[in-house]
């Protein structure tokens, strides 16, 4: 018990610093808490070098980042399939490929279609079609703003057009 009362100021850092990096997992950035987290280990690493030697603040990192690392590798784990994986905090929904392919299918419905640019384009810039926006990139030209434009192709998403 003395041993734990010594070295007490010690393991608040560690443990504090060790929840810390582990909540900074599950924000997206890196901010207050991964700073923080980060200092407080070093300090704790800090303290062990002061009070019991540079061995002992060598094992202790050893001891940290393995630590960290567990905590890492079970985050990511439940965010792949476990309990993390059903919550809101993980992204499940993604573009299917015949959804993506259909936005496609309707930007080939542009070609041929008339439209007025709303910006200048240098090359790439908005123009107006029956009353869609949408971005548009020329072959290479400059056009201006409120000049009559045709659209040419299409290149995946990308809308290739000419001046009328």
């Amino acid at each position: 018990m003395d041993f734990i009362l010594s070295n007490l100021p010690i393991l608040l850092c560690a443990l504090a610093g060790m929840a810390l990096i582990v909540l900074e997992i599950f924000i997206p950035g890196f901010g207050f808490p991964g700073i923080t987290g980060i200092a407080l280990l070093l300090v704790s690493i800090g303290f062990t070098a002061n009070n019991h030697g540079a061995v002992a603040a060598l094992g202790m990192t050893v001891v940290i980042v393995a630590i960290l690392a567990i905590a890492a590798m079970l985050a990511l784990r439940s965010t792949a399939r476990g309990a993390l994986s059903k919550s809101r905090l993980v992204l499940n929904d993604a573009i299917t490929d015949d959804e993506g392919a259909s936005q496609v299918a309707n930007l080939q419905a542009y070609i041929g279609r008339s439209g007025i640019t709303c910006t200048v384009l240098r090359p790439v810039g908005i123009a107006e079609f029956d009353g869609t926006r949408l971005e548009v990139a020329t072959e290479g030209d400059f056009i201006d703003k409120d000049q009559p434009v045709v659209v040419t192709r299409v290149e995946g998403k990308r809308i290739i057009i000419r001046k009328a």
